[in-house]
Order: C-alpha cells, then sequence, then structure tokens
C-alpha cells in the first residue's frame, strides 16, 4: 500500500493527461518521507484512474467536470504523516489542473481511508525485486 484510485469525467481529459497526472502522483506517494524515512513502500504504491463515462455533474452543464481521488492506506499512519500526504496530493492534483480550472466547472476531491490488515489478501513480488 498505498494505492490511489482516481475517478474523473470523461470530459475532463482526453489527451493522455490523466496518465501524466498518474505518473506524478506515483512519484508524490514515493516521496513521501517522516522521521522514520519513506513513509509508503514503493513496491506497494499504485495509482489508477476510472474514466466515468456516464456522469452528471451540478446544473448538468457538459463542461462540467470532476476528479475525485481515493487513497487507501494501512492503519497506524500519524495524523501528521496522513495529513502530509493529502496536501501533498492534493496540491499535485490542483496544479495539474489549474489552467481547466480556471476555464471550467471543475470539483476536485480527495479522501484517505484506513484498513485493517485482517480480511485483506496480497501476493506480491514487487517489494523483493525492487530491493536489488
Amino acid at each position: 500500500m498505498p494505492h490511489l484510485t482516481l475517478e474523473y469525467s470523461a470530459n475532463l481529459a482526453n489527451d493522455g493527461s490523466i496518465g501524466a497526472l498518474c505518473e506524478k502522483l506515483a512519484q508524490c506517494l514515493d516521496a513521501q518521507r517522516d522521521n522514520a524515512g519513506q513513509v509508503y513502500p514503493r513496491g506497494g504504491i499504485r495509482v489508477r484512474a476510472v474514466r466515468c463515462e456516464q456522469f452528471c455533474i451540478a446544473d448538468g452543464r457538459p463542461d462540467a467536470a470532476f476528479l475525485h481521488a481515493n487513497l487507501k492506506i494501512a492503519a497506524g499512519r500519524s495524523e501528521s504523516v496522513k495529513k502530509a500526504t493529502g496536501d501533498a496530493l492534493f496540491d499535485v492534483i490542483k496544479q495539474h489542473f489549474a489552467e481547466t480550472f480556471e476555464k471550467h466547472g471543475l470539483a476536485l476531491s480527495l479522501e484517505i481511508n484506513e484498513f485493517s490488515e485482517s480480511g485483506t489478501w496480497k501476493h506480491n513480488n514487487l517489494h523483493a525485486r525492487l530491493k536489488g
């Protein structure tokens, strides 16, 4: 972990910019540090985007758009680490869409959800591959 899922309206980006945003957000997660070092293991970072073809935003105007980011992390990180992560991710998102925000109706949001390890199953060799 962390896993970041972006849901966005289909009218938001047709030029590959969502892929670029995914890369920026993955780099942002990888760059998070606290006193103990790297906050999130590189092998656990996932950023994915889900394009929503069907949507209605506010009054239904066709130029209105949205992006909602949902970060899932394992429980146990401090409130200051979660806040720093949220602030950093949201800054990347806002910067990425600054021009769009000035020209169109746009709703950007981010939430962080913690989960417990019980009730999850994992089979992952990425951590071991990235150690070498």
